[in-house]
């Protein structure tokens, strides 16, 4: 197996333990204290914010009283420090960082930020989606493709000045 096959293997890999528990991609990359500390700022986040619970009601269809059991003070500090942690993983999994990487990452924390505040009163054809679809279904996707396409055109942008 080629070296390169192998780091493209390591980052995937990397990304998707980041994706399912923020930490887990740093200690994956030996960031130990790193990793660690994700890992405690996130049940913190989690626990203060609600967030199972939350997750549970919702999955249940339940939205009116996942919105009553959502702290929305500690629930707004997950989306930064849960894109925080994939984007950092991946980077140090990478090596050289490329140039604006970190775009769909911000864009992505801020519009599920943004959907995450919006959810206690945003209706679709009269329904709330609630503190857990409506970051997910409409925030990230907004975000993602607001980062991918502000970096093309940074990066774009920078290639015409070199």
């Amino acid at each position: 197996m080629s070296s390169k096959r192998g780091k493209n293997r390591d980052k995937l890999e990397v990304l998707l333990w980041s994706i399912a528990l923020p930490g887990f991609g740093q200690l994956l990359n030996r960031k130990y204290f790193k990793g660690l500390l994700l890992i405690a700022l996130e049940f913190i986040v989690n626990v203060l914010g609600n967030f199972n619970d939350v997750i549970i009601l919702s999955f249940n269809g339940n939205i009116q009283e996942a919105i009553n059991q959502t702290h929305y003070g500690w629930l707004m500090f997950y989306p930064c420090l849960y894109f925080f942690s994939i984007w950092d993983a991946y980077k140090d999994a990478e090596g050289e960082s490329n140039p604006y990487a970190f775009i769909p990452f911000v864009f992505s924390a801020y519009f599920v930020t943004v959907g995450l505040i919006f959810s206690q009163t945003f209706t679709i054809f009269g329904q709330r989606l609630g503190p857990m679809w409506l970051p997910m279904l409409g925030g990230l996707p907004v975000g993602l493709i607001a980062g991918v396409i502000i970096r093309r055109l940074l990066q774009k942008r920078m290639e015409r000045n070199e």
